[in-house]
């Protein structure tokens, strides 16, 4: 029996004396996204802090880290899922597992991961059912506090830069004004509607390619923060708005949102290239821009509807698809933005990923403990003890 034998006999027998949570990280199965959870550099961090790491073979192939990058980072690989599931005192993955998977988690348990438990009633209820604590990542309220873990901001961030990157290949045009000896081009004009986080990142790299940018929210209060970025905030009077204790804005009365159409049209005719970004959390996303107003739009302009995935903000939008208008508008209507952008966007949800844990690690015991009473936690478990554990979702289970 050679030394590395020994070694890991002895290190196994020192886990079954002092038992270290396990951290398991399965394989994404998701067609078509090449994002993987975590990266070779957060699970050195996590093994600092005292968490065991095992981690399905081949997990990040698809942004070309090997599994030797994961064992040299700390990590043991295992050829075997199940065994990975049902060994694991945490789950971290990026999307909802399968449902299939769920009875084969370990009792008691902790899963985190993207959830949608809005709309995802049967998921829940088998994480319930199972006695499974899971943490839904889409659930992390956007307070100070909680900015470091929050991953529909991180992934959001980088939609908001892509979105653009692809109006501009769509464009027949450059965005920069130039001055040259065969005349002057004027820059693009960009409008940008619904100024969160990636409306925000769309108005500051449309600025970074030299274009001329208007933005517009519901919510006044983000103005300051489109002027900062050199935009111009389109003022149009609806009335009083609100956003929730989240940061997330609330929906709009009808009359609010015919007024809010009239002042947009008036920049959309103008506008070579309209990004919408508007959502409602936990809701189908508004409808924004009507017909009549694609109709007041310029040929050869483009949009960008972000939204489309949760029902779109424009009218005509298709998922996955591009459309193109009677009158020479094409409508781009993307689905995972971020996954575009695959490697950086998976080493900010990794990074996510390493936030809540060590928000959350008690190093005396170097176990993860999940105070009930948190803030954050408040917002983002959705299961707990064999029941719903989330007020929200508790509150449209009984309308």
């Amino acid at each position: 029996m050679n030394i590395y034998k020994i070694f890991n006999i002895f290190k196994s027998f020192i886990y079954f004396l002092i038992h270290f949570m396990i951290i398991g990280i399965p394989k994404e199965r998701t067609s078509g996204d090449q994002r993987v959870p975590i990266i070779p550099e957060t699970v050195k961090k996590l093994c600092g802090l005292g968490a065991i790491l095992q981690i399905e073979k081949g997990c990040g192939e698809s942004i070309c880290f090997t599994d030797e990058e994961y064992i040299n980072a700390g990590a043991k690989i295992l050829n075997d899922r199940n065994e990975l599931l049902a060994s694991s005192d945490i789950i971290m993955r990026l999307h909802k597992p399968p449902i299939e998977e769920i009875t084969k988690l370990k009792k008691g348990c902790i899963h985190i991961s993207y959830l949608s438990p809005f709309i995802e009633h049967k998921l829940v209820d088998a994480l319930r059912d199972a006695e499974v604590i899971s943490l839904s990542m889409d659930m992390i309220p956007r307070i100070t506090r909680a900015q470091k873990m929050d991953a529909l901001s991180s992934q959001a961030n980088l939609a908001g830069y892509v979105a653009v990157i692809l109006a501009a290949e769509k464009l027949d045009r450059i965005f920069p004004m130039m001055t040259t000896a065969a005349g002057t081009i004027l820059p693009t004009k960009v409008f940008v509607i619904g100024v969160g986080v990636a409306g925000l990142q769309a108005i500051a790299t449309a600025k970074r390619l030299g274009a001329r940018v208007k933005a517009f929210d519901s919510r006044s209060v983000v103005a300051e923060q489109v002027k900062s970025l050199g935009a111009k905030f389109v003022e149009i009077d609806i009335g009083k708005t609100r956003q929730s204790s989240g940061g997330h804005a609330i929906e709009l009365t009808d009359e609010q949102i015919e007024m809010q159409r009239n002042g947009m049209k008036e920049v959309m005719c103008e506008a070579d290239i309209v990004i919408t970004t508007a959502q409602v959390f936990g809701k189908p996303a508004p409808l924004i821009v009507t017909i009549d107003m694609l109709e007041s739009m310029k040929p050869g302009s483009v949009i960008v509807d972000m939204a489309v995935e949760t029902g779109g903000n424009v009218e005509s939008s298709v998922v996955g698809d591009e459309v193109t208008t009677e009158n020479g508008v094409t409508i781009i209507g993307p689905t995972n933005l971020p996954g575009r952008v695959s490697k950086h966007s998976s080493q900010m949800y990794s990074t996510n990923l390493l936030n809540l844990i060590s928000e959350f690690w008690d190093t005396e015991s170097n176990r993860l403990v999940l105070n009930p009473d948190d803030e954050i936690l408040k917002n983002c478990v959705i299961t707990r003890d064999g029941k719903l554990a989330n007020e929200h979702i508790i509150k449209t289970r009984n309308i």
